[in-house]
Order: C-alpha cells, then structure tokens, then sequence
C-alpha cells in the first residue's frame, strides 16, 4: 500500500503535539469490528505498535486463543471460561491443595498442574522447582496487569502454554543471540563480560525464561508481552541488549561475575519505559518493521 502523504502528515503531527498513538488506536478499533477477527492483522498490529491499555486484554485474549476469532461468541465462551475456572477451583479444594489462605498465584498453579496433568500427590508437595518459579513469576506479574482472576488464570495458562510450544526450542539459543548483538552495538562491553566471567552467568532465566517479568515493572512488562504475545520472543534478546547497552557505564565498572549478575537482577526501575522504547527500535532495526496492514 502507497503512503499516504496527508495520513503520514497527522501522524507527525500528533506525535509532535503529545498525542501519539491517536491514529493508531483507530486503526485497531476497526480491526476489532471485523467478524471474524484476523488473526494475521491483530498480530501484525500487535508487533508494530504498543496496545492501547483499553484494548489490550482484549486482544491478548483473542491472539492467545482464550477467546474466538467470531466477536458473536465472545460472551458465550466467556461464561464457559468462568464456569471451567471455578470447577478446577472447587475441586482443588476438595482434595484439599488449596484453602483459603493460599496465596492466589499457587492456585494458580496447582490449576494449571491439575489441568495439564502433572498434580502432585498432597504428600509430595515440595518447594517449586525452576519451572514452577518461572510460572510464579509470570503469574506475580500478570496479576498486576489483570485485574480480573478469571482472565487472569487463562492469560498464564495461554501465555506459558504459547510460549513453550512456540518458542521452546528458540529459548535455549537466546543467548548466543545476544552475544552476537551485543559484539555489533558494543563490542568493549562484550569483551569485559567475556573477560570477567559474567557473560555466562547472566540472568538468563530472568529474561528468557520469565520474559522479564520479576525485573522490569508492569508498566513496561506488557509493551514487552504485546509483542511476544503476537509472536516475536527475539524482542527478550533486544530488551537484555538494550539493559546492558543502557548501564554499560556501570557495568565496565565491576569487575565480579557476581557483582554484575547482583545489578542486573535488580536494575533500577525508573528508566524502564525508555529502555523498553529503545529496545523495540533495536528490534525493529535488525528485524525490520511488520507491514502495516490496516
């Protein structure tokens, strides 16, 4: 599709007056009149621009399969949903491996273990593993994305299923990616990671197991899920790369894997948003930019 020089001249001026994303928004409303909803255009949409809050849900859900591409059905699975969530509920408390008092992310577990078969018995409960941790952590963050606890069980159990089955065997790769990245942006800091140890022992797990969620806050989280969620897991490699482009002043500094693994895990929390703005540009920069397909 040719550019539009008059659309292109009110998106300038938007930007330019504060109110970015205006023309964005209403592309995304009348993709979501369409019935059925494409799929192909959400996630294209969803990879090129950051969701709008109110919409975001929304479209997590459609692109994750929790709900339908037909809109007419929406409200009926939708009831089906919430029917589903509370029978896994009740019969977790029956067999007694939730009360009352367990916090709502293990719940969420022990539903998520339950349906995908692999419960334990209440006598082996033990200490969540790794992958147990991974899923709490995602489920710590979701929570404070979603307010709902109905969606918000379906937007775990959809966003660790997806993630797994699309992305797994890419996961393990991660990190060489960003090493290669990292030696075209910033070669001196590749070799002091390399020369210090650290290189190795990065927060890998953090970022690529977790999505980063545990280390960047909400607010900057969901603009990193929007675009794993529609398809992308390569935008983890260039948040990692953008942290440490972002403190390299910083981490040229210390001289102890440890120190290095210490700040990372815990980086400060205020600068979050542009890191995560600079990392979509590095994203689009190497990986190139969706059509617009509106």
């Amino acid at each position: 599709m040719a550019d539009d020089p008059q659309r292109n001249f009110r998106s300038a001026y938007y930007e330019k007056v504060g109110f970015r994303g205006v023309e964005e928004k209403k592309s995304l409303e009348i993709l979501l009149k369409d019935n059925p909803l494409d799929l192909e255009k959400l996630s294209t949409f969803s990879q090129r621009f950051p969701l709008p809050s109110m919409y975001r849900i929304h479209v997590w859900k459609v692109l994750l399969g929790i709900l339908p591409p037909h809109s007419d059905s929406h409200a009926l699975v939708g009831g089906y949903r919430k029917e589903q969530y509370q029978d896994i509920l009740e019969a977790l408390e029956v067999m007694r491996y939730i009360n009352s008092s367990t916090p709502s992310t293990h719940v969420y577990l022990r539903m998520f273990q339950l349906e995908s078969q692999v419960l334990p018995r209440c006598s082996e409960t033990s200490p969540p593993d790794e992958e147990n941790e991974d899923f709490l952590s995602i489920s710590r963050a979701m929570e404070e994305i979603v307010d709902d606890p109905v969606d918000c069980y379906w937007l775990i159990k959809y966003f660790v299923n997806q993630f797994h089955t699309k992305f797994g065997d890419s996961i393990p790769h991660l990190p060489k990616s960003l090493e290669h990245y990292l030696s075209q942006e910033e070669p001196r800091l590749l070799n002091h990671l390399k020369n210090s140890g650290a290189l190795t022992q990065l927060p890998y797990s953090l970022w690529f197991r977790r999505c980063f969620a545990g280390c960047l806050p909400e607010t900057s989280l969901q603009r990193v899920w929007d675009k794993v969620i529609s398809g992308s897991c390569k935008i983890l490699v260039f948040v990692a790369l953008e942290i440490l482009l972002s403190y390299k002043i910083k981490l040229m500094g210390i001289n102890r894997p440890e120190g290095v693994v210490k700040f990372l895990r815990n980086i400060p929390q205020e600068n979050t948003d542009a890191i995560v703005s600079k990392a979509i540009d590095l994203w689009h920069k190497y990986c190139g930019t969706p059509m617009h397909t509106v």
